[in-house]
């Protein structure tokens, strides 16, 4: 970390609020002390995390022309996580933001059909457009390798995963395998205002909409089962999720991680750049146009209609989304729940992801009768 104090507050707020996350889902603890003990001002922030990402890259071609595909898998996805965490909030400069953004794409893609199990780089129509996705199954499933399990050989429950304000697909992986080494497949979407959607499409409070365009195209699947689908949200997706379960009755069950139950109720303690990034992403044209989008991201009124399972969690010590937002939704909901809090965790508790990931992992997998063991 570095010696001296960070005097601009934006690198300091990403240090302090997301330095677990970084790590727990793919940086290396070396390269965040690193490129985070070199950055003094966030203009600079997307720049050092390329330079970086950069080098991740270049190790992953050099594999892949040797063929060291397993190798190659490993260099490219963290490649892909490390230009993706260059990006996640850097919306004040678009064009390096896009840059570093089409390299973790590219780099992602490039890991895909190297990953155990592989992945599979989709596009779900969309509103004349598409949003890209990954969809994975897992091994044992029709079309993936394990002798061993060839009694399996059936379609798979598939979890759909739902991204937050500055999450995407390529940081999805560590999330993903919890849920594929249970013998659930995994279809990780970029939504409106995430990921390679935000250009085309604004957040929308009505998230399930995207949702069942996501679930239309699964039934058009022959390889995953689209009867027993389950959602995972993650921080804003901790809103979506609950709120397409609400009204897509397709949805078998809900896991909802540090979600707001009103992003307007807790707007102003939201850290700068996270207003920025929503701004942007909700197509805002100033902060008043940002904040009326805002106030259409609630829980108030809707709760009440979901009646799948839901399994809900937070961490105490969340100072982006405080878990009395997890307790505010836990109260409300019709159907079976379940409310872990995390006494230390931070926001989605990615400082203890071993206090909720195989958890919430197992609960998915019971729920939607996956038969891995």
């Amino acid at each position: 970390m570095p010696d001296a104090p960070i005097a601009d507050p934006r690198v300091a707020a990403a240090i302090s609020h997301w330095a677990p996350r970084f790590v727990a889902n793919g940086i290396t603890l070396t390269d965040f002390q690193e490129v985070t003990g070199a950055i003094r001002a966030w203009s600079d922030w997307c720049a050092r995390w390329s330079e970086r990402a950069d080098i991740h890259a270049a190790l992953g071609r050099e594999a892949l022309v040797a063929r060291h595909f397993v190798s190659a898998a490993e260099h490219l996805s963290r490649a892909a996580v490390t230009y993706h965490f260059a990006k996640f909030l850097f919306v004040d400069d678009m064009a390096q933001l896009k840059a570093a953004h089409m390299k973790a794409v590219e780099c992602h893609k490039l890991a895909l059909p190297h990953l155990a199990p592989p992945g599979e780089y989709v596009r779900i129509p969309y509103q004349g457009k598409h949003l890209a996705a990954v969809l994975r199954k897992p091994a044992g499933a029709a079309g993936v390798a394990r002798p061993e399990r060839s009694k399996l050989n059936q379609p798979p429950p598939v979890v759909v995963m739902v991204m937050g304000l500055d999450s995407a697909k390529e940081e999805m992986i560590a999330y993903q395998q919890t849920f594929l080494a249970r013998g659930l497949a995994t279809l990780t979407f970029d939504g409106p205002g995430q990921g390679e959607a935000e250009y085309d499409f604004p957040i929308r409070g009505d998230y399930e909409v995207a949702v069942k365009a996501v679930i239309d195209w699964l039934e058009s699947r022959r390889d995953v089962n689209a009867a027993r689908v389950g959602l995972w949200g993650v921080s804003l997706g901790g809103y979506y999720a609950p709120r397409a379960a609400a009204f897509e009755r397709r949805v078998k069950a809900c896991i909802a991680l540090a979600g707001p139950y009103d992003w307007f109720g807790i707007w102003d303690r939201l850290p700068e750049i996270t207003r920025a990034a929503f701004r942007v992403r909700s197509h805002a044209a100033d902060e008043a146009a940002a904040r009326k989008n805002a106030a259409a991201l609630s829980l108030k009124g809707i709760a009440h209609k979901i009646e799948c399972p839901i399994f809900i969690v937070s961490g105490r010590l969340d100072r982006i989304v405080p878990s009395e937002e997890a307790g505010r939704l836990a109260a409300e909901v019709k159907g079976p729940c379940e409310l872990l809090i995390i006494p230390d965790g931070n926001h989605v508790a990615n400082n203890r992801p071993y206090r909720y990931r195989p958890q919430t992992a197992d609960w998915m997998a019971a729920q939607l009768g996956a038969g891995a063991g």
